[in-house]
């Protein structure tokens, strides 16, 4: 639902990122349709201009440095130099002064900054949809909290709509108001997150 924060989770191959591919019209569905708004994916790119993504590193162009990669997607987005660096400033502290002003290009970023660039990248035009695949791969403990704390302002503060699949149940749970796990591309359950979700995932995922 619109505003909703939704966390996809199962095991390797469930068919987390296949169904993120479909959404985003990556790969074509071989029945059914996937629409945004009421808008088929497939056969109308108006839903382009609200939703920002980032599954993995092909998102990204290795030969830019992150600078000239947000600047390229700031122009997309029609936006000045200056929304574009106010923008950027607003993720200072996720950065953690390992992003930005390093003269270097993002092939030469560990994962986990490559993930943080991506991440970033996701938000530039204020999409009101954003899907994350495995966000929090690769990233230190530090930035982990830093990205829960973000995913749950984009929601309180802009009422974006955030999908994002993990194989962290307990990061999940902590900021998703849904959960759904999903096994070999069949909806397993649907849940509300309550009290005892973890307990109730980490029971389903042990069995």
């Amino acid at each position: 639902e619109k505003g909703e924060l939704f966390g996809l989770v199962g095991n390797n191959g469930a068919g987390k990122t296949t169904l993120f591919r479909l959404i985003l019209d990556l790969i074509k569905a071989s029945a059914g349709e996937v629409k945004i708004n009421n808008i088929s994916t497939a056969e109308n790119e108006e839903w382009k201009k609200y939703t920002g993504s980032y599954l993995d590193e092909g998102f990204l162009i290795q030969f830019l440095t992150p600078e000239e990669y947000f600047d390229v997607l700031g122009k997309l987005h029609k936006w000045n130099k200056g929304q574009l660096n106010e923008f950027l400033g607003n993720y200072e502290s996720f950065f953690n002064g390992e992003i930005l002003g390093k003269r270097k290009l993002i092939r030469d970023f560990s994962k986990g900054n490559k993930n943080k660039i991506g991440i970033i990248a996701a938000l530039i035009g204020n999409p009101e949809i954003v899907i994350l695949d495995e966000p929090f791969e690769n990233l230190d403990p530090g930035s982990q909290i830093r990205l829960k704390n973000l995913l749950k302002s984009l929601k309180e503060q802009n009422g974006t709509t955030v999908l994002i699949s993990s194989h962290d149940l307990k990061h999940v749970t902590e900021i998703c108001e849904r959960v759904v796990i999903l096994e070999k591309g069949e909806l397993i359950k649907d849940l509300q997150t309550e009290e005892n979700t973890l307990i109730e995932l980490e029971q389903h995922f042990s069995k």
